[in-house]
């Protein structure tokens, strides 16, 4: 969710920053456009001033000073013109010594023209006939205290539009988070079904995404339902083979084998297999995985009737003992973590003299699972050996009495290892990690 929001935030931002800056430039370029064409009249009526400046006198047409903007007067005033006839020019003293690049056609000048002290003026000329001779007369004014304003109204108005975005990006944060909230509870009630603390998804949802929780719900309680067929399947199936097998067994004691006792060891070896075989193959079928997110293990409930049955299948005086976090339940299906730790703790009764002990604890991935005996344990030399293969453990150790294949069937499926320690009653550890998806 937070990538999510995070995009639509850069993305918002990306957005309101282009079109507030083109909004605000082409402010600029609009009033700046208006300015100029205001500017251009004036200074169209400063060249028709300077017009009805130029006078007849004794001596021919002279410049009337007193009818001379002052400003015209002053050096480096911002103001200033330039009258040309045939015979003589006329420049402003505000110029002083300074020669502008002035306009050769009549009209505003598209660009601004280098004036004295780094001054831009805008400058405008306009060609007059007076007494049958032409008059070309320039006239500029100072546009850099208009640049200077437009400068400052750009970065006040930069200035708005990042007030105006970070107020635009905490109300779409806000915004955001309140129409996001639903998937972001949906995303937790998923985690939950991974966590197996819900079995699924509430109902009570928005209308855009009932369609898709309804879906989910459906393909969980779809999925659930074709496991326990298949689970019941498998057990029906191993039901019906025990009796052929079991013939097969009788047929085997009879008296017409008994005279050929190499015949009667290689069937009864071959069954034995085959029931081995066909009893491992059911089981594995048989697992879970990781088919249903919404499968957990209430240790709480399932641990003190699982020891029970150890007990009853033992009836040895062995104290088997329990520990784990409070309200823990695992996020693994009930059957198959039923038959992880049966076995752990079937082989730990077979080879412990008086005590098992279970622990089971969080760790950094997920959990971690520790099943202890007080037993004779195993070298660590034919620990590596027992480890070194993903074959049953009874075959990689013979004698030791780990009968472990569907541990490994198990932790194959859930991503989990297993090791082999020194346990500190003196026999053997068995250690489960068991990651948490």
């Amino acid at each position: 969710m937070k990538s999510i929001q995070r995009s639509l935030s850069l993305g918002l931002i990306a957005g309101l920053l282009v079109v507030a800056l083109l909004l605000v430039q082409t402010s600029l370029w609009l009033f700046e456009a208006g300015l100029k064409r205001s500017l251009a009249n004036d200074l169209r009526e400063e060249t028709e001033g300077l017009l009805i400046a130029i006078v007849k006198g004794p001596d021919g047409i002279k410049l009337d000073t007193q009818r001379l903007n002052p400003r015209y007067q002053r050096p480096f005033s911002g103001h200033y013109f330039r009258i040309e006839l045939p015979d003589r020019t006329w420049r402003s003293r505000s110029l002083w010594d300074a020669v502008p690049a002035w306009p050769e056609t009549s009209g505003l000048a598209a660009e601004l023209l280098e004036g004295p002290q780094r001054q831009r003026l805008l400058a405008f000329s306009a060609e007059y006939r007076r007494d049958g001779q032409p008059i070309v007369i320039s006239v500029a004014q100072d546009y850099t205290p208009i640049l200077d304003s437009f400068a400052r109204v750009r970065l006040s108005g930069l200035g708005l539009v990042g007030v105006a975005l970070l107020v635009f990006l905490l109300l779409q944060r806000y915004a955001m988070t309140l129409a996001l909230r639903p998937l972001e509870r949906a995303r937790q009630q998923i985690a939950q079904l991974q966590q197996g603390q819900r079995q699924q998804l509430d109902s009570q949802a928005p209308v855009e995404l009932q369609p898709l929780v309804a879906q989910i719900n459906h393909l969980l309680t779809q999925t659930e339902e074709t496991l326990q067929r298949s689970r019941h399947a498998l057990g029906n199936l191993g039901h019906a083979l025990k009796t052929p097998l079991a013939v097969l067994g009788s047929l085997i004691q009879r008296e017409e084998l008994a005279a050929h006792p190499q015949l009667h060891a290689a069937l009864q070896e071959q069954l034995g297999q085959i029931q081995q075989r066909i009893s491992r193959e059911l089981t594995r079928a048989r697992l879970a995985g990781d088919v249903l997110p919404g499968a957990h293990f209430d240790c709480a409930a399932e641990l003190p009737a699982l020891l029970d049955t150890l007990r009853m299948i033992h009836q040895r005086d062995i104290q088997l003992r329990w520990t784990a976090p409070s309200d823990c339940r695992l996020p693994w299906d009930r059957e198959d973590m039923l038959e992880l730790l049966g076995n752990l703790l079937d082989n730990a009764c077979k080879w412990a003299n008086s005590e098992v002990v279970l622990s089971i604890e969080r760790s950094a991935a997920g959990y971690r699972l520790r099943v202890d005996d007080d037993g004779p344990g195993i070298p660590a030399a034919e620990r590596a050996l027992v480890l070194d293969r993903g074959t049953r453990l009874d075959e990689r150790a013979e004698g030791h009495g780990l009968g472990l294949g569907i541990v490994r069937d198990i932790l194959s499926a859930w991503g989990g290892t297993l090791s082999l320690q020194d346990s500190p009653l003196g026999g053997l550890q068995v250690q489960i990690e068991l990651p948490v998806r």
